[in-house]
């Protein structure tokens, strides 16, 4: 009996790849899955949008060039949809586009050419992160600022909070630890599940984002503050 062929290939999960070029289509496809993934491409936005609704993948690879609807365009329609993780993939390493593909939905960025690893890496990561149920803990009470981490709401003055996924899990971590300083690599560590591979820049959008939904100045935020030199805290009203 062939006890190899007598166990069942589980994937690790089911990766979309949008980009225009398909040799890089190809190549990063060939090693996700020797990685393990079942993987699906496209090469124009449209038809990445199509792949998404007839495969329903785990994770989606992004870039911004894109013929048709470019990579912001597929972003913001993934996400006004689905928490699916987003991972822009681009040549374009200026924070202006890393800020513009964060504030489009993506979760995450990653500069061309990849390293194999370091995208294996962030796959991993995301996938543990999207398969995490919801916190356990009381409802946490700052001024009118309300989080259930149990039920995964915000609430601003009774109104609920739009916040992403990883926007919540930052403000999670922000508020179970009142006060204390936390560095931008903790914080990619803690949030997004990686500390060695990440861009700290990732941290930033993020915050920025956050103060834009939390605090009632986000110029002059009070619950989100920099610690020069050191990171951010969150402080109590």
């Amino acid at each position: 009996m062939d006890l190899q062929a007598a166990v069942p290939f589980r994937p690790l999960g089911h990766v979309l790849i949008i980009d225009d070029d398909p040799n890089i289509v190809a190549s990063l496809g060939m090693y996700l899955r020797h990685e393990g993934y079942v993987v699906s491409g496209a090469c124009s936005g449209e038809e990445g949008l199509s792949c998404f609704a007839a495969a329903q993948p785990d994770v989606v690879l992004v870039d911004l060039l894109l013929p048709g609807a470019d990579g912001l365009e597929v972003t913001r329609s993934l996400r006004s949809g689905s928490d699916v993780p987003i991972i822009v993939v681009s040549a374009r390493t200026g924070t202006p586009e890393i800020v513009a593909g964060l504030e489009a939905g993506a979760d995450d960025y990653l500069t061309k050419p990849v390293v194999p690893g370091e995208l294996s890496a962030r796959i991993r990561a995301h996938l543990r992160r999207a398969q995490l149920g919801p916190r356990e803990g009381a409802t946490l009470v700052f001024g009118t600022l309300e989080i259930s981490p149990a039920a995964g709401v915000a609430r601003k003055d009774g109104a609920e909070l739009a916040l992403t996924r990883t926007e919540f899990r930052l403000l999670c971590e922000f508020a179970s630890r009142p006060g204390w300083v936390m560095s931008r690599p903790e914080l990619l560590e803690r949030v997004w599940g990686y500390g060695y591979f990440g861009d700290t820049r990732l941290v930033d959008v993020h915050v920025g984002r956050l103060r834009s939904k939390i605090e009632a100045d986000p110029a002059r935020p009070v619950l989100v503050v920099t610690v020069r030199g050191l990171g951010y805290k969150f402080e109590r009203p």
